[in-house]
């Protein structure tokens, strides 16, 4: 089966909202993917949190690094399945382009925070916010004005939505599958920070080879051939091809099991993918099972290290105190949201505020309102 066939072809797209020409040498995913890129959201992610802030060290992954490392992962998956390179592209940059400040930490803080007022956050749907509404570069459009198939993606690469569960993005048919290449985002996207969370664990000294021996038997057979290859080889670059090795084992049961499942599956276009009961990406039952092991390891050993937990913990703390102080102080917010807190909820306008907030900034200004209020 030629797999290209089940591939987002861009003249099927269903467009933007906003009716532009087209450009004479760029196609539409790849101007989606330019226009994330050049996009003040996308900038910040340079100072967000992946794991470890940089009180540890500037060699570790932020939100920005990872989300370039999916975006590499994504776009050779893509190539080897024959699908459209710049829409997976596309949809990899813009992943995470909603996080708030402190990573997971941070958005199940403001998660609990907006159900105390019957809401919720979820950066994949307060990235659809950004891309259509916070973003304003253009004249002739709010938002980016991005094609329908990277805003179903940002909307559905992860999980599938009840359409009784959001009825105001019906527009999204939530109750059909997205394109393959928005699939694959999720699967990419443990690849990337499984592998890297690991590296930066060891590079941090809070992960230890002895440890993963005993805990991870797969990490242990992968690094003895590295081992017996290279016996006279550092440590650290050994764990680093190991990874490497383990990164490559991981993409390519995806790329052949994406392969086969598509293949079994019958369908012969993007519209035959979208009706399909199920998403058809994921790992072989073995890598799965790997997958979910490397993913509980890095739970235990490094995710909940009493050195990670401390500072965030301290952080969403003082992500949730400027929470509620911006609440009892709208006018210190700026004055474009002061602005719409008035017309508009006031715990939406607060909560989209410190959404886009960096980590520095997020504690800057905690330090500057809050620590100044509880002193006076």
């Amino acid at each position: 089966m030629d797999l290209a066939a089940v591939a987002m072809d861009e003249k099927c797209s269903r467009g933007r909202r906003w009716p532009e020409p087209m450009h004479p040498y760029r196609g539409e995913y790849a101007r989606d993917r330019d226009r994330v890129i050049h996009s003040r959201a996308f900038r910040r992610l340079e100072a967000k949190t992946q794991v470890f802030t940089t009180r540890y060290s500037d060699h570790f992954r932020n939100r920005l690094t990872h989300t370039i490392e999916v975006a590499q992962i994504a776009r050779t998956v893509a190539q080897a399945l024959g699908l459209n390179t710049e829409l997976a592209e596309a949809l990899a940059l813009v992943h995470d382009i909603g996080h708030p400040p402190f990573g997971h930490a941070g958005e199940m803080r403001l998660h609990e925070l907006m159900r105390d007022f019957g809401d919720r956050f979820d950066h994949n749907l307060h990235a659809l916010r950004i891309v259509e509404q916070f973003e304003q570069r253009y004249l002739d459009f709010p938002g980016l004005n991005l094609t329908f198939e990277v805003r179903e993606g940002i909307v559905k690469h992860s999980r599938d939505y009840a359409p009784a569960e959001l009825p105001e993005l019906a527009e999204y048919q939530l109750d059909l599958r997205p394109p393959i290449e928005a699939q694959l985002m999720n699967a990419v996207d443990e690849i990337a920070y499984n592998s890297a969370d690991l590296d930066d664990g060891f590079e941090a000294r809070l992960l230890q080879i002895g440890m993963l021996r005993e805990e991870l038997p797969f990490f242990t057979d992968v690094y003895d051939e590295v081992d017996r290859s290279h016996p006279g080889g550092r440590t650290k670059l050994k764990i680093g091809e190991t990874i490497k090795r383990l990164l490559d084992c991981l993409a390519t049961d995806l790329i052949e099991q994406t392969r086969g499942r598509i293949s079994a599956s019958d369908a012969k276009n993007t519209d035959d993918i979208r009706r399909l009961p199920r998403r058809l990406v994921g790992f072989s039952t073995q890598v799965a099972k790997t997958n979910s092991e490397l993913k509980r390891f890095l739970y235990r050993r490094l995710y909940d290290h009493p050195a990670i937990v401390e500072e965030r913990d301290r952080s969403v703390n003082a992500l949730e105190q400027l929470f509620r102080y911006y609440l009892a102080h709208l006018e210190s917010l700026p004055k474009y949201y002061s602005e719409l807190a008035a017309r508009e909820a006031p715990h939406r306008v607060v909560c989209d505020y410190i959404a886009g907030m960096t980590d520095h900034f997020l504690l800057r200004q905690h330090r500057e309102l809050v620590g100044h209020a509880a002193s006076t």
